[in-house]
């Protein structure tokens, strides 16, 4: 719990402080909450160029703290309205912490976030100690995207925090700088209002969703998303007079590429395209400025970026499910969706089909007024941004697969949930305001700058029934999501998956603790570290007095000489593991299953 906590804590702390100082460089002077993912974007960066230095993980952490300090020093002086901002999103990013915490409630420990729903944890987990311990893996040699594992390392051998601790952590940390950066937009609501609407836009159904699969990768993304589209926003507007306008958003596109690779930037081209084609203008020059500070950046990355589009992922032939049972609904990124795993089609749970259906329709309708709202009031980033996930969600939905297709829901959510609140928020403000004269003594623009907006009177009316019934079901499916999370293990190693190509041709059986594989999802975390080969997985006192006959080898957890069974001899040390060989012939068929990869992912059994 501590070193996850203490995760969380240093990322959140560094990506606002360095954040902030790089809006403040490019001349606004008041706090944004752009600042928490213009500065997760730069800690990506930084962390992936540091974290393969002579000394690692420590020389990473040296630099990014001493970036963090000289940061909080030049915003003492250079921000005006940043204590208030900062008390204004206390209750958020609380909140959030506690929402995004509650994984490890239900399931009563701290450990791997998503085994039992997607395992690929374990393939991060391994390329984040491949490069705290400076060997090249297999990710790496592929070109994929090693930010997020770049900032594991560097909490890992830099901090003495686990690779599990860090990579939970930093899955908690997205969650609370996603909820901080949707203030960008809502920061000028009351205080309820605006603490409920921002964790709803931070963490809304889908991407509650791949947070309980520990998709770090993804959440990240949909953040960087919707950060790219509320810079945009702030460059027409508080920022509109600034030569540098453009940097914060070509900053967070960087930290799309060191997190999604070359993928991420589609959503922000297409958002950027279809800002400009709304605005009507071409700022060239600015443009120009944010061009060169996004390929300074990324220039590292290019070689890399080419050899990614390789990767099996982006063949439409390949192995396209993944983790899903098939193509998921559309309707899911609207927020409202009674499921505790949203690969369930409707009505294969406990709810009837008929209420996903109702509750989609009310979101749908939620979606199409707020759509009509931006273009009326000119909100042409928001509706830029919503148009480019909808472009993107549809070529992946005909050009690609059921697996990329979800992810693409996951990356628009956010924008959704942002236009379905935006006008609904607004027509109650406006419809009280009109009704009852001043909002409270504070002008919009200071309430935007400072977080301040408790002067709203309570809202009334159908636009806020309306908010509340969609805030309250929508928010109420969020939790669900991530209650159904499972935890696997607290500790990781890459041992096991060291095992496999000495098992790879035999059948082996694992005896786990059934602390492991009852309360900890260890079956499909076990099944995944030895998929390719024939895997029987039991509990040490259900194994019997020996193995079955056609097993080969058995593996044990443990340092202690004595075999589990007789007539088995050491083969193989690997710390926490011993492999077990059988000597003599095996006999008989083999008793294990095949665990192939794709099984694997969707679970034994799937």
């Amino acid at each position: 719990m501590i070193g996850t906590y203490a995760a969380a804590l240093a990322v959140c702390g560094s990506s606002l402080a360095i954040g902030q100082a790089a809006i403040t460089l490019c001349g606004a002077r008041r706090w944004s909450w752009l600042s928490p993912a213009v500065g997760l974007a730069l800690l990506c960066a930084v962390c992936w160029g540091t974290v393969r230095l002579p000394g690692r993980g420590i020389t990473s952490v040296l630099i990014v703290l001493l970036l963090t300090v000289t940061a909080a020093l030049y915003l003492r002086v250079k921000v005006d309205a940043g204590r208030g901002a900062l008390l204004a999103g206390k209750p958020v990013a609380l909140v959030a912490l506690a929402t995004a915490s509650l994984p490890f409630v239900v399931e009563g420990h701290f450990g791997i976030l998503g085994t039992g729903f997607n395992p690929d944890m374990s393939q991060h987990l391994l390329a984040a100690d491949r490069l705290g311990e400076g060997v090249g893996g297999q990710l790496l040699h592929q070109g994929y995207p090693l930010g997020p594992h770049a900032i594991v390392a560097a909490l890992d051998s830099g901090l003495g925090i686990g690779a599990v601790q860090g990579f939970s952590g930093l899955t908690i940390a997205v969650a609370v700088l996603a909820s901080l950066t949707a203030l960008a937009a809502l920061a000028e609501l009351p205080p309820l209002r605006r603490t409920a609407g921002a964790l709803l836009v931070g963490v809304p159904y889908l991407v509650a969703t791949y947070y309980a699969q520990g998709a770090v990768k993804e959440t990240m993304q949909a953040l960087f998303v919707l950060a790219f589209v509320l810079a945009l926003r702030e460059s027409s507007g508080p920022w509109r007079d600034l030569p540098l306008r453009f940097v914060p958003a070509a900053l967070i596109a960087a930290g799309s590429v060191f997190a999604y690779s070359f993928a991420g930037l589609v959503w922000l081209a297409a958002a950027l395209v279809l800002w400009l084609a709304l605005e009507r203008r071409l700022p060239a020059r600015a443009l120009l400025l944010a061009l060169l500070a996004f390929l300074v950046l990324v220039a590292p990355e290019v070689g890399r970026m080419v050899d990614f589009q390789r990767f099996e992922t982006f063949d439409p032939n390949g192995p396209g499910l993944g983790n899903l049972f098939g193509q998921i609904s559309p309707l899911e990124a609207l927020g409202i969706w009674p499921s505790g795993d949203f690969r369930v089609a409707p009505g294969d749970g406990a709810v009837p089909g008929f209420v996903y259906y109702l509750g989609a329709a009310f979101a749908l309708a939620l979606l199409l007024y707020g759509a009509v709202c931006c273009w009326r009031d000119r909100e042409t980033a928001i509706l830029a941004g919503l148009l480019a996930v909808v472009a993107v969600y549809a070529a992946a939905r005909l050009g690609g697969t059921p697996y990329t297709a979800a992810k693409a829901l996951e990356v628009a959510a956010p924008l959704a949930t942002l236009t379905i609140l935006l006008p609904l928020n607004l027509r109650v403000d406006r419809s009280v305001s009109s009704a009852g004269g001043a909002v409270g003594g504070t002008a919009p623009e200071e309430a935007l700058a400072t977080g301040r907006g408790g002067g709203f009177p309570a809202a009334t009316g159908p636009a806020a029934g309306t908010l509340v019934a969609y805030l309250c079901v929508a928010g109420i499916c969020s939790l669900l999501a991530l209650a159904n999370a499972p935890v696997g293990p607290s500790s990781y190693s890459p041992a096991l998956t060291g095992l496999r190509p000495l098992i790879a041709n035999d059948s082996t059986l694992v005896l786990a603790s059934e602390q492991l594989l009852d309360e900890e999802h260890g079956v499909p975390y076990l099944a995944w570290e030895l998929r390719g080969g024939r895997v029987c997985i039991e509990s040490e006192s259900a194994a019997g007095d020996r193995p079955s006959p056609g097993v080969r080898y058995v593996v044990t957890e443990g340092s202690g000489e004595k075999p589990p069974f007789p007539g088995l001899t050491l083969a193989r040390r690997a710390a926490p593991y011993l492999l077990w060989e059988r000597q003599g012939t095996v006999g008989g068929p083999s008793p294990c299953p095949l665990i192939a990869v794709r099984q694997a992912r969707q679970g034994p059994g799937s």
